[in-house]
């Protein structure tokens, strides 16, 4: 497929799907409704990416597309987009995306301190960031006909498994995110260590009331996402993991503990990622 060069967050419906259909198409042979292609910037479907982004954060935080360019003009040739298909529908059902670098320069480390009264230089100390690979997760969107029952979990679940795979193959060391609420206690729920960035406590963040900046170092989370499930499934014992004592008895433990097997082990979603080199 051609490349194209420009940042666009406001595609309309018949261009994503023709988007979506010239890419089926050049991947034919795929099992299963969905599938995660990961491709560069400047790939087709990053503009898929980009516009489902802008759908996400304008419904939820009234974030339109003139905010979108404005935030990530700085950051648009290190971005890497994980496209989650709907092969039945040729639609997308949710895009992630990740911003490279090694500290400074990604956009939670540039945009943490104005809120955590905290600079660059002393978070990245904080977290021992002293120029290894690392990912900022900045995006991880699902669209409103996706969210709820199976094809939640189903998407949810292909999306992040997408950065654990992705990111080992890429050699990352650490992560940092910015999370609202909801982002947050997903990603807690998947035994995912996330630490307060320098310290800090939630904040207010682009129409987010509730915001937290988090870092989390990359080696061992898939382990640590398996083994939660394992715990919530009674295969392994509790110990002193909280959030798994937390959920134990709430009716969501066996969807929390299906998700933590496929983020963690890949097991029946890894043929379902597609790398767009």
């Amino acid at each position: 497929m051609p490349t194209t060069t420009e940042a666009r967050y406001d595609l309309d419906h018949a261009e994503v799907q023709r988007r979506v259909a010239a890419f089926l198409a050049a991947h034919p042979g795929r099992t299963g409704r969905f599938i995660s292609a990961v491709v560069g910037n400047d790939h087709p479907l990053a503009n898929v990416g980009r516009t489902v982004e802008r759908l996400i954060f304008e419904e939820a935080f009234g974030n339109d597309v003139s905010v979108m360019v404005a935030e990530y003009r700085r950051y648009e040739d290190r971005s890497l987009f994980f496209v989650i298909i709907d092969g039945d529908e040729g639609v997308p059902a949710g895009a992630g995306r990740i911003i490279e670098g090694t500290g400074i320069g990604l956009k939670t480390v540039d945009d943490a301190p104005a809120h955590i009264g905290v600079d660059a230089e002393a978070i990245l100390a904080a977290h021992g960031m002293t120029g290894a690979k690392a990912w900022d997760y900045t995006t991880v969107a699902v669209l409103p006909q996706y969210r709820g029952g199976q094809s939640q979990l189903t998407v949810s679940s292909l999306m992040h498994r997408t950065f654990l795979v992705a990111g080992a193959r890429a050699g990352v060391r650490h992560v940092v995110t910015m999370l609202d609420r909801r982002a947050y206690r997903n990603m807690a729920m998947l035994g995912i260590n996330l630490q307060p960035l320098a310290g800090s406590g939630p904040f207010a963040y682009l129409g987010s009331a509730e915001n937290r900046a988090t870092y989390c170092d990359f080696p061992g989370l898939a382990e640590d996402i398996a083994a939660r499930g394992e715990r919530l499934l009674g295969t392994r014992p509790i110990g002193d993991d909280a959030g798994a004592q937390a959920l134990f008895d709430e009716p969501i433990r066996l969807i929390a503990a299906r998700a933590c097997e496929q983020v963690g082990t890949g097991r029946g979603i890894d043929e379902h990622i597609i790398f767009v080199d």
